[in-house]
């Protein structure tokens, strides 16, 4: 499981860093390597976005516990 976590934090890093490029620059770096309508761009926001949703759940887990 926490290989998972982890690769689910950098894809919420890497979703992250896109959208304060976004914020900033008005530059979206996924679409510009992917495409606009790519089905790859799709599939690394729908990733990004399940990633999120599985990163809830280090609200709930003591860091100190292993």
């Amino acid at each position: 499981m926490e290989i998972l976590q982890k690769i689910c934090l950098v894809l919420t890093i890497i979703g992250a860093v896109n959208w304060g490029l976004v914020g900033l620059f008005d530059f979206n770096l996924v679409t510009f390597l992917l495409g606009d309508t790519s089905m790859l761009t799709r599939a690394v926001y729908t990733l990004v976005g399940i990633a999120g949703l599985i990163n809830i759940g280090l609200l709930f887990v003591h860091l100190d516990t292993k």
